[in-house]
């Protein structure tokens, strides 16, 4: 079967009488696999729906790793990394943001861990991003999340939606961060 479905070429299948394979599949699909004989079309089916989630999977495992590194306290500029050149970054309620450098400056401007901030604004020391449900529609993820963020003295949690869409392994133009 392996051989079929990597090249589409002819296997061996074993000869059964046709009374042996009509009682199998008298008593349905269970007789069937008992003996060994499962229709081509299941295999294909399974390599597309695997084929399928593979796919899907990509642009999920990104957004898992985009929102750990937030986690991890990664720099400003490996944030930004995630992103593609032309990606906007709508932080609601903020303007949208566009470009990964100016998406690079407007983390720089909320967290800096370790490092001070600008006069008048606290310093977010961290924000761990716990996210609570993801799901994926090919290149479109949503997350449902709640962010952490960690001040000198205390600390709060923000409930969050996020929809990222992902291109050639990046978050792309019209990544949606919403609160």
């Amino acid at each position: 079967m392996k051989d079929y479905l990597e090249n589409r070429t002819e296997v061996e299948v074993s000869l059964i009488s046709r009374r042996r394979f009509m009682l199998a599949a008298a008593t349905g699909g269970a007789g069937l696999l008992s003996m060994g004989l499962v229709p081509m079309s299941v295999y294909q089916s399974a390599k597309r729906i695997d084929h399928w989630r593979s796919e899907m999977e990509k642009p999920i495992e990104l957004v898992r790793r985009f929102c750990a590194a937030w986690s991890d306290n990664k720099g400003t500029a490996e944030l930004a990394a995630f992103f593609t050149d032309d990606a906007v970054y709508h932080n609601i309620p903020f303007a949208p943001v566009i470009g990964r450098e100016a998406i690079e400056k407007n983390i720089v401007s909320f967290i800096r861990p370790g490092k001070a901030a600008a006069p008048g604004v606290v310093p977010v020391e961290s924000i761990d991003f716990r996210i609570i449900n993801i799901a994926a529609n090919g290149p479109v993820v949503m997350t449902e999340r709640v962010d952490v963020f960690k001040l000198p003295n205390k600390s709060f949690e923000l409930p969050v939606m996020g929809t990222f869409e992902v291109r050639d392994g990046k978050i792309k133009p019209g990544a949606t961060i919403s609160t």
